[in-house]
């Protein structure tokens, strides 16, 4: 059996021989049985139990833990399922650190199998048996059902991978590869750990009799449910083909589509329907990517993500505009027509190349019923944006204006924008805003892209760029602006600024802005990256995890 090792302790006590963990979110009922399946387990083997929420606390659920002589942390906020596993890890103190996903029922001797088996092993996991109760689930029986399962045969063997549903590992294994990887959720979470697990030269081991049951029960287990989670299934797991290189053509993609449909025709089989539900995620994901995972080389003031948009992109991106368009209800309007006039300040610079866009910039904003100066001048040679901004506003202060809007040059405003756009920012409270980019404007960060139904989200996190707002108590706070080139890093430190005074700064979703031009296209990523660095050197900034945050959503005026 695993060795315990006294030196490690927590709160005075030798720790526990394995730590019983469980990521969760808002499954109480799953929870349940699969704590009832562990608890007498872990007492046995004086096992400690560990299970994170990855959502707000919820109190029952606390109880419940509690009730099973476990220990309960709650993240707050939805933040990924490596988040919740690696916060598993740090709120644990097991020599043999034991997931499960909370919908499983651990067998009879779960616990005695891994422990026995650890020495062997840096990564163990067992039998995943799919198990569907009260379906409407028809199978012809010559396809496995539509839940994760593993089954390497009776006797124990060296695995190339185990599942995450029950996967356990040496703690000193886990502090010799690392974490969990944060940026992947929903395929491939588990699977990446391991790779580099056995990149550095180490072991998955199979224990034939560390087996648990993989549960769908209730309205999970109709065939409707289990083929939406089987669409959203093959979106994940085309998204981690394309992650780790290794992603099949469209064509291949659409094979696998025809032959599970020929599958449902021949066979009418239920099991088949959600095969191709499956194959038709795999597909989506293929036409309409989700953008790719942030890099793991860059700084965490950036975003980690190019934002650019191919032709594809753009006009599949154009098509979730126009339905989005068509579904936007009126209540910004009404916002509008209620908000005093206000006083607004507009700098920014105006390049030779880009002066039909901003004649299309003046016209919007000078269409406005606010009291609008605007200040678009061309660019002093050789001066960065930031200085050509302090010289605009040296040329015509800021005085007695209600907001500072800062303008790019490549932005398309939607009609009727700034009126809109002010209404709401005021009627949200916030001090410092942006508009959202539409789904066919390049955009770096994805907390930034619109989400249709959605009037404006308090965040953590409001760009420099392409158009951002001041008010003018933030403005007298962040006037003069430093004298930078490009910039990078500056939103990353307003932020943690008005973190700092306690403003509300968001994102305004009812209108949403084109830019378009590809971040950095005009200069060197490099240079944009080291003046960053030296701008944030001892100054406090929001992260990328903290900037990717939502705090409020706003549906109604």
């Amino acid at each position: 059996m695993l060795a315990v090792h006294a030196a490690r302790t927590l709160h005075g006590d030798v720790s526990p021989p394995a730590s019983i963990v469980f990521p969760t979110r808002n499954r109480r009922d799953y929870l349940a049985v699969a704590l009832a399946s562990v608890a007498p387990q872990a007492a046995q083997h004086s096992a400690e139990i560990v299970v994170v929420e990855d959502d707000t606390e919820d109190g029952p659920t606390r109880q419940l833990v509690e009730s099973h002589g476990g220990r309960y942390v709650a993240l707050g906020s939805p933040k990924g399922i490596n988040v919740a596993r690696n916060a598993c890890v740090t709120h644990s103190t097991g020599d043999l650190i034991c997931f499960l996903d909370d919908d499983v029922e651990a067998w009879p001797g779960w616990l005695s199998a891994l422990l026995d088996a650890a020495p062997a092993h840096e990564a163990l996991g067992g039998p995943i048996r799919p198990r569907i109760e009260g379906t409407n689930l028809h199978a012809c029986g010559r396809e496995p059902l539509p839940v994760t399962a593993l089954d390497l045969g009776p006797e124990d063997r060296e695995a190339e991978f185990v599942w995450g549903a029950n996967l356990a590992l040496r703690r000193s294994a886990y502090e010799r590869i690392g974490p969990f990887d944060e940026r992947l959720g929903g395929a491939g979470d588990e699977e990446d750990w391991q790779r580099r697990l056995r990149a550095a030269g180490g072991s998955v081991g199979y224990v034939a009799a560390a087996g648990v049951d993989h549960r769908r029960t209730g309205r999970d287990a109709t065939l409707r449910a289990l083929s939406r989670a089987n669409f959203y299934r093959g979106r994940f797991a085309r998204r981690y083909d394309v992650f780790k290189g290794a992603e099949p053509s469209l064509a291949a993609e659409l094979r696998t589509l025809a032959g599970c449909v020929f599958h449902v025709v021949r066979r009418r089989c239920g099991v088949g329907v959600t095969l191709t539900a499956l194959a038709l995620g795999r597909l989506v994901e293929a036409l309409d990517p989700a953008p790719a995972p942030p890099s793991a080389t860059d700084p965490d003031y950036l975003s980690g993500r190019s934002g650019t948009l191919g032709r594809r992109t753009a006009l599949i991106g154009a098509v979730k505009d126009l339905k989005a368009a068509l579904r936007a209800r009126p209540a910004p309007w009404l916002a509008a027509r209620r908000l005093p006039q206000r006083r607004v300040h507009v700098v920014g610079v105006a390049r030779a190349e880009n002066l039909r866009t901003v004649a299309r910039l003046r016209r919007e904003l000078t269409r406005s019923r606010h009291d609008v100066a605007l200040h678009l001048a061309p660019p002093a040679v050789g001066a960065g944006k930031w200085a050509n901004v302090n010289a605009a506003l040296a040329a015509a202060p800021l005085g007695d204006a209600d907001w500072l809007l800062i303008v790019d040059d490549d932005v398309i405003l939607p009609r009727g924008f700034l009126d809109r756009f002010l209404a709401l920012a005021e009627g949200f409270g916030f001090e410092l805003a942006q508009p959202a980019h539409a789904f066919a404007s390049h955009a770096a960060w994805d907390i930034t892209r619109r989400r249709p139904g959605v009037l404006a989200r308090r965040t953590r996190f409001v760009e420099i760029g392409p158009v951002t707002a001041l008010s003018a108590r933030a403005a007298r706070e962040l006037l003069p602006f430093p004298d930078l080139q490009m910039g990078w890093g500056l939103d990353a430190r307003w932020s943690a600024i008005a973190a700092e005074h306690d403003w509300p700064i968001g994102v305004i979703d009812a209108t949403p802005v084109r830019h378009l031009k590809p971040v950095a296209a005009s200069y060197p990523r490099d240079a944009a990256i080291a003046e960053a660095e030296a701008f944030l050197d001892g100054r406090a900034y929001v992260t990328r995890t903290q900037a990717g945050e939502t705090m409020t959503e706003y549906r109604r005026v």
